[in-house]
């Protein structure tokens, strides 16, 4: 699990059968002061998140497809939870 913030949104005209009535967002994630930043993804959206939102990702397979209660479905990157907020002591 990661923490991230919803940076854009991803449009296809075709998609995988899995990804059907949901939304592709593209997620950069979050770290401390000082750490180097990693690049952006790809994530399935599962909570109705929006561009702006600090949300909380799975980033491992076999838990996406848990949380999408589909154990087949092809996919890495799901958006389980949106942040109201953090703090870091």
């Amino acid at each position: 699990m990661i923490l991230g913030k919803v940076v854009g949104t991803v449009v296809a005209t075709i998609s995988h059968r899995d990804f059907k009535n949901r939304r592709l967002l593209v997620v950069q994630p979050l770290g401390l002061e000082g750490d180097a930043p990693d690049d952006d993804f790809i994530a399935l959206d599962n909570t109705q998140a929006g561009i702006g939102d600090t949300v909380l990702v799975n980033r491992e397979g076999g838990g996406a497809r848990q949380a999408l209660s589909n154990p087949d479905a092809c996919v890495i990157s799901v958006i389980v939870g949106i942040v109201d907020s953090v703090f870091i002591e």
